[in-house]
């Protein structure tokens, strides 16, 4: 039986990577909208069973002491499959091919191809009838509501994240050391780049130093957020016509793709960058081996990376990078939406089915349920210190039972915690301030069959592109090129298909 949450204030705010899950049981049939069943009652404290896959974002799944906790508020016994996050692409894709689903899928990657094509598809239930009947669900806001839409249709419960979590982690130490202040333009950013890489900033007398980590992924990479301080445009751009431009067919994307060359050329930015995941770009910082880091919410777990090896490490988060012109921007993931907790109707077979998993998802965002996913158990794994700050008791105890939750959480701004780590809650106070100067994707909302059909195929066209031109195997005629090509093999059409949307919702 459920609980009543307890109402401990929260002081502040704490920013977890929300990351979810899909699960791969079995299969079955279709259900219909509100009302095809109305007749049939669900209890809300029922006991539920459910499957649901989750996105593992750690090496190893978490014990079941959370679980349970879980399981004893909300009432429910849950089966979870792990699947790490390195290969939840393919995972998903094939889960959605063959119909092999579960009772809650968490689909996070809103701009595949696949997966948008099958939320079209009436795999899933719509949910947006169902919402406002919900204590917590109920308060989630319309512009989220949209964001997270297909032509009106809400496939899922939308996973509520910060609006924009983009920033740097610098060498604090390192600046220090080599008398630079922390950057707050392009050019002096460049600058500690370049100090960081000839400068010798550890002060060991050796050449054996980078500026700027990074990572294959290019969308979180240190490109993408260069491009936002030049003010491209997030995925999109849109004049007041409702002319629709690729943000790689802008004049500020050129000048990030040429500041992030000129990086490279000079070796201030790591040269394997193009094969590098992750977890192999946090350790190169927490080693000494980079001193600039993109990424700013990971501040904490690189500071408890670098235990034992950079014990003097010094950090700063920085969110405000300008062009010189004092104007700030920083691009927004998913505009405030990080994926939806979906119900196929394979598995989800009657409105009452839905309801009662639905009430269980509620149930996740109640204050003490919140707690478990993100702290753990108090007393065990985290305490509140005299000032009201949240902190860790045993980081290898919580990242062993907690650490997987955190990323499953339905909503990451409902609650705040102040962190007894200075640098994490500054770094969460700046990820709160970049709502002010955050760049929206216009596409969000939108939908393009093509880009449906065969989208990601199209990026990767541009991702290879855009990492070659910044490894100089390219050059401006080749990346012209690839961008011809890309119109050429539906890009044009999703241009034009945007447009037509964009017309339709804005009269």
């Amino acid at each position: 039986m459920k609980k009543k949450s307890f109402k401990r204030t929260l002081a502040i705010s704490m920013s977890v990577l929300l990351t979810g899950a899909l699960v791969l049981t079995g299969c079955g049939g279709g259900a219909g909208e509100k009302g095809a069943d109305a007749n049939q009652t669900y209890d809300p404290n029922s006991t539920l069973s459910l499957t649901w896959l989750n996105i593992l974002h750690t090496a190893s799944p978490p014990t079941d002491v959370i679980q349970k906790k879980i399981e004893e508020y909300t009432n429910t016994k849950i089966t979870f499959n792990w699947v790490p996050d390195a290969s939840k692409e393919e995972r998903i894709t094939t889960a959605l091919a063959s119909g092999q689903l579960a009772d809650i899928v968490t689909l996070t990657l809103l701009d595949n191809s696949s997966v948008r094509s099958s939320l079209k598809s009436g795999l899933f239930w719509d949910v947006s009838p169902y919402l406002d009947d919900y204590e917590h669900l109920k308060d989630i806001p319309q512009e989220v509501r949209k964001a997270a839409s297909i032509e009106g249709r809400l496939y899922g419960v939308p996973f509520q994240k910060d609006l924009a979590r983009g920033g740097l982690v610098i060498r604090k130490d390192w600046l220090d050391r080599l008398g630079l202040k922390v950057p707050t333009t392009l050019d002096e950013l460049y600058e500690v780049a370049r100090a960081f890489t000839e400068d010798d900033p550890d002060g060991n007398g050796k050449d054996d130093t980078v500026g700027f980590g990074d990572r294959s992924d290019l969308r979180y990479s240190s490109f993408k957020t260069i491009s936002s301080y030049f003010g491209a445009p997030n995925g999109w751009k849109v004049d007041e016509l409702g002319k629709f431009t690729p943000e790689f067919d802008t004049p500020e994307y050129r000048e990030a793709l040429n500041y992030s060359r000129k990086l490279y050329e000079n070796g201030y930015l790591i040269q394997d960058f193009a094969v590098t995941a992750k977890s192999d770009q946090q350790q190169q910082f927490a080693q000494g081996k980079t001193g600039i880091y993109t990424g700013m919410i990971d501040i904490a777990n690189l500071k408890n990376l670098a235990k034992g090896i950079q014990d003097g490490m010094e950090v700063v988060p920085v969110n405000k990078i300008s062009k010189g012109d004092g104007q700030y921007h920083i691009w927004s993931e998913g505009n405030g939406v990080g994926g939806l907790l979906a119900f196929p109707k394979s598995e989800v077979k009657t409105e009452a089915e839905l309801k009662r998993l639905l009430q269980f998802v509620d149930d996740l965002i109640d204050e003490e349920v919140y707690m478990y996913m993100t702290g753990g158990i108090e007393g065990v794994h985290y305490e509140f210190d005299e000032n009201g700050a949240f902190k860790k008791l045993d980081q290898d105890k919580w990242q062993a039972d907690v650490q997987p939750f955190s990323s499953s959480r339905p909503s990451e701004v409902t609650y705040s915690l102040k962190d007894a780590d200075p640098d994490k809650d500054l770094a969460n106070q700046l990820v709160k301030e970049n709502a002010e100067f955050a760049v929206l994707d216009p596409s969000v909302p939108l939908d393009s069959a093509t880009a449906n059909e065969k989208g990601t195929e199209l990026e990767k066209i541009i991702t290879d592109a855009t990492i070659m031109y910044i490894m100089g195997q390219i050059d401006e005629n080749g990346f012209k090129q690839a961008v011809q090509n890309w119109k050429n093999a539906g890009g044009s059409q999703i241009i034009s298909e945007y447009e037509a949307a964009y017309k339709s919702s804005n009269p």
